[in-house]
């Protein structure tokens, strides 16, 4: 007997119209017009802070950087779907998610500059810098949502990977683990179809939320170009973990529409027709044509928006330049929790070796 054909729950079709679903629709009732017009804002703001990033790696400001173009949605609108004291635990390409989470376009380019080992205070976002290990946050994300469990804190993680992480064994073992302690962990894979130049298909040969089929979690798969079906699914994922339902797993289905990384040439590997199927499900024109349909959209916000975005894009840019090179001795802080032997005899070597060049 033949499973029922399942589809990724949609809210907005691409042309704008909203999806009838009684139950996903219920989960965002409470969005407004003038919600669904900060959702908007958000992801006209990230896309400009993402393509001036690029310009800057292009111009060689930047060593490397990670671009997002066509994800906005599905970072947004799961970001929104948080509580201020959930943590986050992100891989090198949520630069929309730390956008949400209150992290200043100024904090965004540090690590990709080469000046520090870090962009932003954890702490003070609730949210971890760029993890380049692919796989290994949702490993950190169990540990750290079950501990908090253990100490009374109500609180849900959230772990943000590819579908290239997803055969990555750190990844398989996170699921194990949080799904036989029930540790309150939101493992949201943006399924960008592309790991680097490797499809998807070469992944898995089944959708990759079966992959929660197997470890006995809720899995979910969500149209990633959707703001409202996203924000909709973590929504339900986030108050599940925090009421002590366990994890659950979402498959955000969504496009990179630029390089892996800016080291990176897509059109070696897909062609212009891949990306232009996906071009015309672009996550912020669905918003802003449900807005015009609904009468909610109005030159004056959409220059607004565009002026918004042109300033964070300029407070990136000058921040970025303006960035000073750092001490050579700071690259021994924060190795270790403690002064360590080791790492005072090496600080003790490079500051007479700086000395003495110096005096040279």
């Amino acid at each position: 007997m033949s499973q029922k054909q399942t589809y990724p729950v949609q809210l907005i079709q691409p042309d704008g119209r909203r999806v009838f679903d009684r139950e996903h629709g219920a989960l965002v009732a409470d969005i407004d017009a003038q919600r669904l017009r900060q959702l908007y804002r958000d992801m006209v703001i990230t896309r400009r802070i993402d393509i001036e990033a690029t310009a800057l790696q292009r111009q060689g400001q930047l060593g490397l950087w990670p671009p997002l173009l066509g994800q906005e949605a599905a970072q947004v609108g799961s970001a929104h779907a948080l509580h201020p004291d959930d943590y986050v635990f992100c891989s090198y390409r949520e630069t929309a998610v730390a956008y949400c989470r209150g992290v200043a376009p100024e904090q965004l380019t540090a690590l990709w500059r080469g000046v520090s080992h870090h962009c932003w205070d954890p702490d003070e976002v609730k949210m971890t810098n760029a993890n380049i290990v692919v796989g290994s946050q949702g490993l950190h994300a169990t540990g750290y949502a079950f501990a908090a469990h253990l100490d009374g804190a109500d609180i849900a993680t959230i772990a943000y990977f590819g579908d290239g992480a997803t055969s990555q064994g750190d990844l398989a073992e996170a699921l194990g683990f949080a799904a036989t302690w029930s540790a309150p962990v939101v493992f949201f894979c943006q399924n960008n179809q592309w790991a680097i130049s490797e499809p998807v298909a070469v992944q898995s040969n089944i959708a990759l939320v079966r992959r929660a089929d197997g470890y006995g979690i809720p899995g979910v798969q969500v149209d990633g170009n959707d703001v409202l079906a996203v924000l909709a699914v973590t929504r339900q994922a986030v108050e599940r973990a925090r009421t002590g339902g366990g994890p659950t797993f979402i498959e955000a289905m969504t496009y990179r529409m630029g390089p892996h990384t800016t080291a990176d040439d897509p059109t070696r590997y897909r062609t212009a027709a891949d990306t232009e199927y996906w071009a015309q499900r672009d996550p912020i024109d669905r918003v802003r044509l449900l807005l015009e349909r609904e009468g909610e959209l109005s030159g004056e916000f959409t220059g607004q928006v565009t002026a918004e975005a042109d300033e964070a894009a300029r407070r990136l840019r000058t921040a970025t330049i303006e960035m000073p090179d750092p001490d050579p001795l700071r690259m021994f802080d924060n190795v270790y929790a403690t002064e360590h032997p080791l790492m005072t005899e090496e600080r003790r070597q490079l500051s007479a070796y700086l000395a003495e060049g110096a005096q040279s």
